[in-house]
C-alpha cells in the first residue's frame, strides 16, 4: 500500500482511538475506557500517576457522582514512527457537579500528550498524560431543560447511543 494511504489510515485510526476514550468517560463506559489501552500503559495525570487498568477505575469513581459530562476534541496532531506515535491532543472537558449550594459547571481545558503503540495491527494507548492549560469553575446556568422539557437529554450508561433501533423515521 502507498506510504501516505496507510499514514493516513494510521492517524484516523488514532483518532478514532481518542474518541473513543472520550465517549468513554462521557458515557461511564468501564469496558470501552479499559479497551482503548493495552494492558502495560501508564496514565500521567499529576494527580494521579498509575497504569491504565487503576487509571479506568479511578476515572469511572471520580465521575459516577457528576450530573454530566461532555469531553471535546480540539487540534489532534500525531507524529508517527512506524509502530509508535506521538501525540498532542487538545481537549475541554465539561463536568456538571452538585454541591451543596445547588450545580457548578467546571470545564478544564488542556492537552493531552500520548504515545501510541500498533501491536497485531491495533493501535492503543500506551502512555497518556494530561496537561491542563485553564479551568473555570461557575454556577449551573441552563435554563434550556425548563424550556424544552420533551428534548432528548444525555445520558450515562443507557444513552441513546447505545440503540439503533430508534434510528428510523416513524412508518406512515
Amino acid at each position: 500500500m502507498n506510504y501516505r494511504l496507510q499514514e493516513l489510515l494510521d492517524k484516523q485510526d488514532i483518532y478514532e482511538l481518542i474518541c473513543l476514550y472520550m465517549r468513554a468517560l462521557d458515557r461511564l463506559d468501564e469496558a470501552l475506557l479499559s479497551s482503548t489501552f493495552f494492558e502495560d500503559a501508564w496514565c500521567d495525570y499529576g494527580f494521579t500517576k498509575t497504569s491504565a487498568t487503576e487509571f479506568t477505575r479511578f476515572c469511572m469513581d471520580a465521575l459516577k457522582d457528576h450530573d454530566a459530562n461532555q469531553h471535546m476534541i480540539g487540534n489532534v496532531l500525531i507524529d508517527l514512527a512506524g509502530d509508535e506515535a506521538f501525540g498532542e491532543v487538545y481537549f475541554q472537558a465539561y463536568h456538571k457537579i452538585k454541591t451543596d449550594k445547588g450545580f457548578e459547571d467546571v470545564t478544564i481545558a488542556g492537552r493531552y500528550l500520548d504515545r501510541y503503540e500498533r501491536r497485531d495491527d491495533v493501535w492503543k494507548f500506551v502512555y497518556r498524560s494530561e496537561v491542563v492549560d485553564w479551568s473555570r469553575t461557575e454556577a449551573t446556568q441552563d435554563p434550556y431543560f425548563g424550556q424544552v422539557p420533551d428534548g432528548l437529554r444525555g445520558g450515562r450508561e443507557f444513552d441513546l447511543l447505545y440503540r439503533r433501533d430508534n434510528r428510523y423515521a416513524p412508518e406512515a
